[in-house]
């Protein structure tokens, strides 16, 4: 399968901003690219690529006062499956975890685990651990909290999330991820392209996805508590503990997103003959 992907996202500042960008597919899917992957902007400016703790893939730049334009669009190969179930995947005791899991099973800015502990072990502490617990996990938040992009809330945690009980992609993750942790689950926080590819397509513009990874049996497996069933051609951009370390953009001053548009399709074959 071939999926064309990308985004133009406009901003006005008000003065020279610092920016850093969090827009580039994960270093996992470049091998996957059939077309070049860059950032542009208009007007052009410098952008200074780096990696994050975590991996990622970022740019530094100033953005100038004005109007400043970020755009790309690029093609990736995909396997074209659902997202794999395992399980049988178990759960290691965290004596068995390796060292760079130990930071998902911490609290962090959006997770409270300290707020929620109490609940996850009151409600999934008789499940068998692994593969199914996580699932459990899922079930609760998918059924707990109600989707809509209205209920867009930027300071919303996984403990408000819980009590407010709507939200959009990054508050269903936020919860699930929150409720592993409690239960000694490494998790952490993803965001990417997903398209309506294999399901009846959404009657809303495309945006950004967040979903959430736990590590069990040796490696990392996708969950998706907002669909909280196996979708096909995700493109991961970015890891980490939560929203925070994988924010599309983090700005340092003032600044208005005025315009939004995100890409994300099968390329489908054209069929012989046609023009």
């Amino acid at each position: 399968m071939r999926i064309k992907a990308g985004f133009e996202i406009v901003y006005q500042c008000s003065q020279p901003t610092p920016m850093l960008l969090v827009l580039s597919p994960h270093p996992s899917r470049l091998p996957d690219l059939e077309t070049p992957h860059h950032i542009r902007f208009d007007p052009p400016i410098v952008a200074t690529e780096y990696r994050d703790n975590f991996g990622n893939l970022g740019h530094r730049i100033v953005a100038p006062a004005g109007c400043l334009t970020l755009a790309t669009e690029f093609v990736v190969r995909d396997a074209g499956a659902p997202d794999p179930v395992v399980a049988n995947a178990v759960q290691y005791g965290i004596e068995e975890l390796p060292d760079e899991a130990l930071v998902f099973l911490l609290g962090s800015r959006y997770c409270e685990t300290e707020r929620l502990s109490d609940l996850a072990w009151s409600l999934f502490g008789g499940t068998p651990p692994g593969w199914e617990r996580v699932q459990t996990i899922c079930d609760y938040v998918h059924d707990r909290i109600t989707f809509g992009y209205e209920y867009a809330d930027p300071t919303r945690t996984a403990f408000t999330g819980h009590g407010e009980r709507r939200g959009v992609c990054r508050d269903f993750a936020h919860l699930a991820v929150t409720l592993c942790r409690c239960m000694n689950i490494p998790a952490r926080y993803c965001t990417g392209y997903l398209g309506d590819i294999g399901v009846p397509p959404a009657d809303a513009p495309m945006d950004f996805s967040a979903w959430f990874e736990v590590y069990l049996g040796g490696q990392w497996h996708t969950f998706d508590a907002r669909h909280n069933t196996p979708r096909i051609g995700r493109i991961l951009m970015a890891h980490g503990r939560d929203a925070t370390d994988v924010a599309m953009v983090t700005s340092f001053g003032p600044c208005r997103l005025a315009g939004f548009t995100v890409v994300t399709e099968e390329v489908r074959p054209r069929l012989a003959g046609a023009e």
